[in-house]
């Protein structure tokens, strides 16, 4: 159990996850735990879980993962919710006593690379949902995993690719300091202010990003390295009909925690005139019924050897 005087109150990750996620939209906080509860099933799938077993959801958030497990399998399955987000782990604890079955979890604050509190060769399996991306060093995390999981353990990943993202602000950057200004659209230039605000878009930049410096292919390097085999990758990228359906969603969420949203960014970047040529040109865009946007996300599943 946790101390809850000792937690702060918000931090960047439960900010994003628990207030500004949806824009404070409920049309689009409906859609969106929609879209977030396919992902859950996909990592539950791989993960296998059976009554019995004991397993970690690691940085999980809100507890979405880690109590749909519970829900989901019998018997006396027992799961460890880490995440470094103390508020996060005070809001899924709570969750878990509103649900009963606050009996069958242990919450740890700890970041991924350092699962202090969790004894070695002691799981089944390990989860995660949009957690790796975030982590510096991926390959180190990926070792831990394998040190707390007992030999033949698995390990099911969910993670988002957001590398297009930079190299697409990347592009822009270079067609920008390759043309005289005057040959260079406005809206381009606006374009590449917004996507430089969320994604590194040099390659030196891109390169020291948790988020953009790494592909699907990486993150099977990363398993293998770090001692998993039989690792399966898919990777799904799925162009499906805009959840965003509103001017006011698209400028108030961000697509990841450590990004501004772009009411931000045009409040602290964009003159008023600015302002007003990028919401002519986008707002036709983004309401249009048949917008469609493209969301990548890998799906990995591996194991610890048994010998």
């Amino acid at each position: 159990m946790m101390d809850e005087n000792t937690l702060p109150e918000r931090d960047v990750w439960s900010d994003w996850l628990l207030h500004g996620r949806d824009g404070g939209d409920p049309h689009y906080a409906r859609a969106l735990r929609a879209l977030v509860e396919r992902y859950v099933e996909r990592v539950l799938a791989g993960a296998a879980l059976q009554p019995g077993e004991t397993f970690a959801d690691v940085g999980a958030g809100e507890g979405l993962l880690a109590l749909r497990a519970l829900e989901l399998t019998g018997g006396d399955l027992q799961v460890w919710l880490t995440d470094l987000s103390a508020p996060l782990l005070r809001h899924a604890q709570q969750l878990a006593e509103q649900r009963g079955l606050a009996q069958r979890c242990r919450f740890l604050c700890a970041t991924a690379e350092r699962l202090t509190g969790i004894a070695d060769e002691s799981l089944d399996a390990i989860t995660t949902r949009s957690v790796l991306a975030y982590v510096a060093d991926k390959t180190a995390a990926l070792r831990e995993f394998h040190r707390v999981l007992r030999p033949g353990g698995r390990i099911s990943i969910g993670e988002p690719i957001f590398q297009d993202e930079a190299v697409a602000a990347q592009a822009m950057r270079a067609v920008i300091g390759a043309n005289a200004p005057e040959a260079v659209s406005p809206l381009l230039r606006l374009m590449h202010r917004w996507k430089a605000s969320q994604f590194p878009d040099t390659d030196e930049a891109i390169r020291a990003s948790a988020i953009a410096s790494y592909s699907e292919r990486d993150l099977v390097r990363f398993a293998q390295n770090a001692g998993f085999v039989d690792v399966h990758l898919e990777l799904h990228i799925d162009a499906l009909p805009s959840i965003v359906r509103t001017w006011e969603v698209f400028i108030n969420t961000a697509p990841h925690p450590l990004a501004p949203p772009l009411s931000a960014i045009m409040a602290e970047k964009f003159t008023p005139s600015e302002r007003e040529l990028f919401e002519r040109s986008m707002r036709p865009v983004i309401e249009d019924p048949r917008a469609v946007s493209t969301e990548r996300m890998a799906y990995l599943t591996a194991r610890k050897p048994r010998a």
